[in-house]
């Protein structure tokens, strides 16, 4: 289950974009070297544009996402209050799920994210601190 910061902040565009950027590339901090991780990064680019929970991005499945009309649709239960969601999905989103689900050969049936949210987090604290930003969780994602 993830656990929000009490004083967890909303990202401005700009630190949005250095912790992608940061998240994809890795960085080296002394001794220290972190190994960029672009399925992280693909996560939470997802999840600062559909606005749902980490652990909702990552049961995701390409084929929870259905055409409909000239639209795309996702009907979700949500993890944390199993309250029945659905909203449509911008096609430019869909598109960007569908080229990593291709490129890295993830079935439609399968999560697209194979990764724990407790892995989100601790990815994402050690990239915030290495950007001396604080107060930022996953969550800080949902309102972007």
């Amino acid at each position: 289950m993830e656990r929000e910061c009490k004083y967890m902040v909303a990202l401005t565009t700009e630190q949005y974009k250095n912790i992608i950027e940061v998240m994809k590339r890795g960085f080296k901090n002394g001794n220290k070297e972190f190994m960029g991780n672009n399925r992280i990064a693909t996560a939470l680019i997802i999840q600062a544009n559909l606005g749902l929970r980490i652990g909702d991005i990552l049961n995701l499945r390409l084929q929870d996402i259905i055409r409909d009309g000239d639209r795309y649709r996702l009907n979700i239960i949500e993890e944390k209050t199993e309250k029945r969601r659905s909203f449509t999905v911008p096609a430019e989103i869909y598109n960007y799920i569908k080229m990593y689900v291709l490129e890295n050969n993830i079935r439609v049936t399968a999560r697209i994210f194979n990764i724990t949210v407790r892995a989100v987090q601790k990815q994402l604290k050690l990239v915030t601190q290495f950007l001396n930003l604080e107060n930022i969780s996953s969550h800080s994602f949902r309102y972007l």
